[in-house]
């Protein structure tokens, strides 16, 4: 049986649907630029994911993504500081340091409490974040998580499990109510990291 010659580039698209912000129609115009742009793009494209897919790892510390046990900023001494930026996600940590501003270290979250996703404390990286406090002498903890429901009961909540143990700071302003990382510019995360405030 002769296979369908469209079969795996209409499964390619499929994939390329499932990615954030990418609907059927973005994927299957991405997919044909590939595929016109092939020894440019799809190739080394394909070459690199499958690198990435066999050598990329979350960090042990504190969950930011590498291709080692330890990730480079966990690695750097100078920026053991005493300064831990806690956030929600990966692409917070790599928001922050696209600002450039934030010189210590990371924990990443890996979400948010919420009651209505039956999302726990134990579902997140918490119990690990007491311990690193603990461990590696912090001084203070930023909570920059996201400025939605969750991220702020998610912050209550660590400010709790946390008080009295070390100075408590989170983000002030330029980061609006409902306002995500992700999608602030680095002038507006440089505002609000350095106008925190205790909590």
């Amino acid at each position: 049986m002769i296979k369908n010659s469209t079969t795996d580039i209409e499964d390619l698209i499929a994939l390329m649907a499932k990615l954030p912000g990418l609907g059927p129609r973005s994927a299957r115009r991405a997919v044909l630029h590939l595929i016109r742009k092939r020894a440019l793009l799809l190739t080394p494209l394909a070459e690199t994911m499958s690198e990435v897919a066999a050598t990329a790892q979350e960090c042990l510390n504190c969950g930011n993504v590498g291709t080692s046990d330890l990730c480079t900023i966990c690695e750097d001494m100078t920026r053991a500081n005493g300064e831990l930026c806690v956030v929600e996600d990966v692409s917070d940590l790599w928001a922050m340091e696209r600002a450039g501003v934030f010189k210590g270290r990371y924990h990443v979250l890996g979400g948010t409490l919420s009651a209505l996703d039956a999302v726990g404390p134990e579902d997140l990286r918490i119990p690990r974040l007491v311990d690193r406090v603990q461990a590696e002498q912090v001084t203070e903890v930023i909570l920059a998580l996201n400025a939605t429901i969750d991220g702020q009961t998610t912050a209550h909540y660590i400010a709790d499990q946390l008080s009295g143990r070390v100075r408590l700071t989170s983000l002030a302003q330029g980061v609006p109510i409902g306002g995500e990382l992700d999608y602030l510019d680095e002038g507006t995360i440089t505002a609000a990291l350095r106008a925190r405030k205790e909590i």
